[in-house]
This record gives structure tokens, C-alpha cells and sequence, in this order.
């Protein structure tokens, strides 16, 4: 499962929905969360990233089984090979 922490205004973030659609598109589940506007999303981005150590802003995408991440923007084939585990 991958996840996607988002918020909705965030520039870096728009341009990835068009790939996050595409993802969804082709059968790969995605868990988003908008951070910016929800605190528990926040507190739930806070627990994979504690203290941002790892990217501390948006958008952050999570492999949910493997635990490897993605900070800020990315192509549609590294997204891809995050989503299958690679």
C-alpha cells in the first residue's frame, strides 16, 4: 500500500496528482492524507516522519510494507517502484 501525505495547495503536490491518478488508474491502491488542513493527518505524518528527519514537508510518499519514502516531487517510474516494493 502506498501512502501520500498532501496538502492542497501545495504546488509539488498538484503536479503529482496527475501520476497518483495514474497509479490509481492501474490497480495500485493509494492512502492519501491532507496534512495541511487536518491535524490528525498532520500528527499521522508526524509518526512516519518524526520531527521531518526525513522530509518534513509535502509531498511525502510511504511504501506502508517496505517503510522506504519519497520526499517532494518524482517521476511517475520512481513512484511506481516505491508502490511495488523496489
Amino acid at each position: 500500500m502506498l501512502i501520500e501525505f498532501f496538502g492542497k495547495e501545495c504546488p509539488h503536490c498538484l503536479a503529482m496528482e496527475p501520476l497518483v491518478k495514474k497509479l490509481e488508474n492501474s490497480g495500485i491502491p493509494v492512502k492519501r492524507y491532507e496534512v495541511w488542513h487536518n491535524a490528525d493527518n498532520a500528527s499521522l505524518m508526524e509518526r512516519y516522519d518524526p520531527d521531518g528527519e526525513f522530509c518534513g514537508g509535502v509531498p511525502l510518499f510511504i511504501n506502508e510494507d517496505t517503510g522506504k519514502r519519497i520526499c517532494g516531487e518524482a517521476s511517475y517510474e520512481d513512484i511506481l517502484r516505491l508502490a511495488e516494493g523496489k
